[in-house]
């Protein structure tokens, strides 16, 4: 499908001026530079580096990391995202162990793990989902654990197992309104990633909370983010992220427009209006921006140890 046909004609050129909130400091605080150091030490990769994430300086330095397991390279191209896209080579049995190392190191206190897609492997990538899951449960009992998976292609028996090691979040992000699947996120449906968040919140009960991110600027209405968040509330998701989509390169998708902190003040009130428990909506947010906020930081029964705050 033509891209102009969805978005529309009117798109904002790749060099074009963001508005002042866009501004933020540097990163480079101590803590920042030594999980740097730490994570290329390691050889893992985080999205916070490989999506160019404007918040790492902020997320890093509170003790909250993204970690992408799986490799580098996904088997989907969607027309937002930075991480590049092939056949992938990478397979690390060893891998879990060293993310779990990193987050034990750095006491971090809030782990968010999420891949990229893994079309090629017959589980789609889920062993390497348990292995992480329970080698940080290992190293770092206090850490909260936070998974960011794709959908597993729809399939349950991969996600049931990444639910039956009970991570204290499931995160499944539908990323734009059902509208803009055709450009936005090819090889993916909504209803798909609609029924993976149900069937997580099903298989994990109250043991689990689901979560779920959009973001705006691709031409999408106010109206149609609210229904996008009434579906997403009627499969029981409790938490919502939303935040402004950036152009990471002229290959991808152009920006229709900017919205303003007033619009998402808005959507925060409507997403809020409908029963989330928590709701992050603004120009910089993203889906872990600040994730160690959706849940108690203490994990049952568990010391604080080296948690850092």
């Amino acid at each position: 499908m033509d891209v102009l046909t969805v978005l529309g004609p009117d798109t904002l050129p790749f060099r074009s001026r963001k508005p002042r909130w866009f501004k933020v400091p540097a990163p480079g605080g101590e803590r920042y530079r030594a999980l740097d150091r730490m994570i290329k030490d390691e050889g893992l990769h985080t999205v916070c580096q490989e999506a160019a994430c404007p918040n790492v300086g902020d997320c890093w330095e509170r003790g909250t990391a993204t970690f992408m397991i799986l490799g580098d390279t996904c088997t989907r191209r969607c027309g937002f995202c930075n991480v590049k896209t092939g056949k992938p080579t990478f397979s690390d049995p060893l891998e879990p162990l060293r993310v779990a190392r990193s987050v034990a190191k750095m006491g971090l206190r809030h782990a968010v793990v999420t891949s990229v897609d893994r079309d090629d492997l017959p589980d789609y990538g889920a062993q390497a989902w348990v292995g992480v899951i329970r080698s940080i449960r290992m190293q770092a009992p206090w850490c909260k654990i936070e998974c960011l998976t794709p959908d597993f292609r729809g399939e349950e028996m991969p996600l049931a197992k990444v639910i039956a090691e009970r991570p204290d979040v499931f995160n499944h992000n539908v990323e734009v309104v059902p509208r803009l699947y055709p450009v936005a996120r090819r090889g993916s449906r909504w209803e798909r990633s609609l029924r993976v968040l149900r069937n997580a919140k099903e298989m994990g009960g109250d043991g689990i909370t689901t979560k779920s991110g959009l973001m705006v600027g691709l031409g999408e209405s106010h109206e149609e983010m609210v229904e996008a968040f009434g579906d997403l509330r009627a499969q029981g998701v409790q938490v919502l992220t939303v935040g402004q989509y950036l152009r990471p390169t002229e290959r991808h998708l152009p920006v229709v427009r900017y919205w303003d902190p007033e619009e998402f003040t808005a959507l925060e009130a409507a997403a809020l209006a409908l029963g989330f428990e928590h709701v992050a909506a603004g120009p910089l947010v993203r889906s872990s921006y600040h994730a160690d906020e959706h849940v108690s930081q203490q994990r049952p029964g568990v010391g604080p140890l080296a948690a850092a705050g």
